[in-house]
């Protein structure tokens, strides 16, 4: 299911288990954030076909987390760098404000673009949190991450996951 968000922004939604993949067209760029499951790779490159995009062309991709249902996907992009935590600082985006989130994962990045929070699996709609009870999670850092989400200021919250 494809949904326009604004012009240059689209959440992909997958009938599998899988994250939501949101495009965005930046100037020269084709940006997407997080890649979802296998199971919904085919549905992945549907929609893509759909708005007119290959693969190939896709040349950035930002991970939120390094969870399976975020990142299967990413070698359908062979022409794409893939940035995450480690490597955020070289993404040269100045539209993108990234903010380091952890909880779910200790890894978490929400990308504020103008009015739209990406939040990966952080904070959803309706106010519900990502779980915290993951080995590789950091629940005493979840407080803090949301605290920071309280304070900006975006109109359009793209969860992960619509649950």
């Amino acid at each position: 299911m494809i949904n326009s968000i604004k012009p240059n922004v689209w959440q992909l939604c997958f009938r599998d288990f899988g994250s939501c993949v949101y495009l965005i067209k930046l100037r020269r760029d084709l940006i997407l954030i997080d890649t979802s499951s296998k199971d919904c790779e085919q549905e992945l490159l549907r929609d893509l076909k759909k708005l007119n995009i290959s693969p190939e062309e896709i040349n950035k991709i930002i991970l939120t987390h390094f969870h399976h249902d975020h990142i299967e996907n990413i070698s359908l992009f062979p022409n794409a760098i893939i940035y995450s935590r480690k490597n955020i600082n070289e993404l040269d985006i100045p539209e993108f404000k990234i903010i380091h989130t952890p909880g779910h994962t200790r890894e978490d990045i929400c990308i504020l673009y103008d009015d739209i929070l990406f939040s990966g699996d952080v904070i959803f709609n309706d106010g519900y949190i990502g779980r915290t009870d993951f080995p590789e999670s950091s629940p005493k850092e979840m407080p803090k991450s949301l605290e920071k989400i309280k304070k900006l200021n975006y109109k359009i919250l793209a969860p992960g996951h619509l649950i």
